[in-house]
């Protein structure tokens, strides 16, 4: 082997090593969103709260931590709905599982077309309690 053919493997094995790192990195992205709660469907209640969460782009799993206070009573069923704009309301895109206590953490599975929606910032978070069974608190998610 000549110095010439092993500066050129050795150059050859950088950039297929550097390529490969930058196809992992961006095949490894995340996407974090937030949202704060504010009063809905005319609840008199001061909701106070945010959601957290992370979309993982390769599975598009996204991890949630809701924090929340100041409704009307206990939440007894919350979800993320969507496509939606911000004053507009939207069927259920996934459940989420209680136990409803502040803070409630967890995974749901979008699809593709539901990762553009988040995307685009057209799924938020319901919070429903027995006297808003409509829903009382909303957080509007958006990317951060």
């Amino acid at each position: 082997m000549t110095f010439k053919t092993t500066i050129r493997n050795a150059f050859l094995a950088s950039a297929v090593f550097a390529a490969s790192v930058s196809i992992a990195s961006a095949a490894d992205k995340n996407e974090m969103f937030m949202g704060s709660f504010s009063g809905e469907h005319a609840a008199t209640s001061h909701p106070a709260g945010m959601v957290d969460a992370t979309l993982d782009s390769r599975t598009h799993e996204l991890t949630y931590s809701i924090q929340w206070s100041g409704l009307s009573g206990p939440v007894n069923a919350a979800h993320f709905h969507g496509p939606a704009a911000p004053d507009q309301d939207a069927g259920v895109v996934a459940p989420i599982d209680g136990p409803y206590t502040s803070p409630l953490k967890g995974t749901i599975k979008l699809d593709s077309k539901q990762v553009k929606e988040l995307e685009a910032g057209k799924i938020y978070v319901n919070l429903h309690t027995a006297e808003h069974p409509n829903g009382e608190a909303r957080a509007q998610l958006v990317k951060n």
